[in-house]
């Protein structure tokens, strides 16, 4: 006996499609899964955490929750740049833990077919692509997709690394 779908077409394009939004560092264009975005907040006084890698830029309280700030450019070995009105705080939660991401500008948000998203292109073994999740295309654009379960997640053999030399 053959079940019935009880999908229906909006459940089925919601399947073939998902929605990221779409920011920018310097020329390149990247997109999160909206799913995971909480809010996208103006630049605001960030708290520096001594002896935090350069890309952490510190901790800011948001409505009484501490939260993480990741310079995305730095993580990303990019050159610094000074911070404009354009740049924002993009806060995203995963599970119980939110971070924020500091992005050059955000500027859309873009539904991308399925189809159109591409893993990430083979690289060398000295790059680093384990944020990476796949290439969008829609239209003649390209977006480098991050997986941001990935991207949030402490590199816990730097973090035994360091309570090793702390303990020596």
């Amino acid at each position: 006996m053959t079940e019935l779908s009880t999908k229906t077409e909006t459940d089925r394009l919601d399947e073939s499609t998902r929605q990221f939004l779409v920011f920018s560092l310097e020329d390149e264009e990247y997109g999160i899964e909206i799913m995971h975005v909480q809010e996208i907040k103006s630049l605001a006084h960030v708290a520096p955490i001594p002896n935090a890698p350069e890309h952490v830029k510190g901790v800011l309280n948001l409505r009484g929750t501490i939260i993480p700030i990741v310079d995305l450019r730095l993580r990303f070995s990019m050159p610094p740049r000074e911070y404009d009105r354009f740049t924002v705080i993009i806060v995203v939660a995963i599970e119980n833990k939110r971070i924020g991401l500091v992005v050059d500008g955000v500027s859309d948000v873009l539904e991308i077919n399925v189809e159109d998203i591409d893993d990430s292109p083979p690289l060398t073994d000295e790059l680093d692509a384990t944020w990476f999740r796949g290439v969008g295309k829609p239209s003649e654009r390209l977006v480098f997709l991050l997986d941001v379960p990935r991207l949030t997640r402490t590199n816990e053999v730097s973090d035994r690394e360091r309570l090793t030399s702390c303990s020596n």
